[in-house]
């Protein structure tokens, strides 16, 4: 496989988890997945984000940071990776969440504890709209997410806009993921293997007319 280490990321709702899922079973990688519903605090955040921010954002990093220590020695000859996350956005959730002296502790804190992990072989990054997004949301029927507000939504959407605008670390692949749909149509999911497996680097766009 090309790719070793592969991630896939966008907003909440892009439906980065399932295709993570899809593509690791397909290409016989491992799966590397957050875990939010381990986060005490994640519930919390959603009634009242102002209190429960910074807890919320420790947590989730801290989580991360043990998760990618598997990848600090990456075994050339074992299994490749695929993620749903990467470490790197942590800081665009804490500066939309943390005020400014909340956001520098946590800096140091990051710089503090982030591991020596590689950087992605492949980045897949999935856009939708925001009523996509929070229709999405809604239908998988998580308790906490209910309460996502949708001006939260549209600012951390815009925050990854910005952020892949500037990427340059690793291949990426922007997906336009209105009208495709990985889980339930599996043309859909062919098509993109095959980008995800012809693509040499640089940045390139996946779309359905």
């Amino acid at each position: 496989m090309k790719h070793r280490y592969i991630v896939v990321e966008g907003p909440i709702g892009c439906g980065k988890t399932s295709l993570a899922k899809l593509l690791a079973r397909r290409l016989g990688a491992t799966a590397l997945l957050e875990q939010p519903e381990a986060n005490p605090f994640l519930p919390q955040f959603y009634r009242d984000m102002r209190r429960h921010a910074l807890a919320t954002q420790l947590f989730f990093l801290f989580q991360r940071v043990q998760q990618l220590e598997s990848l600090r020695q990456p075994d050339l000859f074992g299994r490749p990776t695929v993620s749903d996350f990467a470490l790197q956005k942590d800081p665009l959730f804490a500066r939309l969440t943390l005020d400014d002296d909340e956001f520098g502790l946590y800096s140091r804190i990051y710089e503090h504890v982030k591991p020596q992990a590689p950087s992605p072989d492949l980045v897949v990054y999935l856009q939708a709209s925001v009523d996509t997004l929070l229709d999405r949301v809604h239908r998988r029927g998580v308790p906490s997410e209910a309460r996502i507000p949708e001006d939260y939504l549209r600012a951390l959407s815009d925050t990854y806009t910005r952020y892949f605008y500037n990427y340059d670390d690793s291949a990426l692949l922007i997906v336009n993921s209105e009208r495709l749909n990985f889980v339930d149509v599996p043309e859909h999911f062919d098509l993109l293997v095959e980008r995800v497996q012809s693509i040499r680097g640089g940045r390139e766009f996946f779309n359905r007319a």
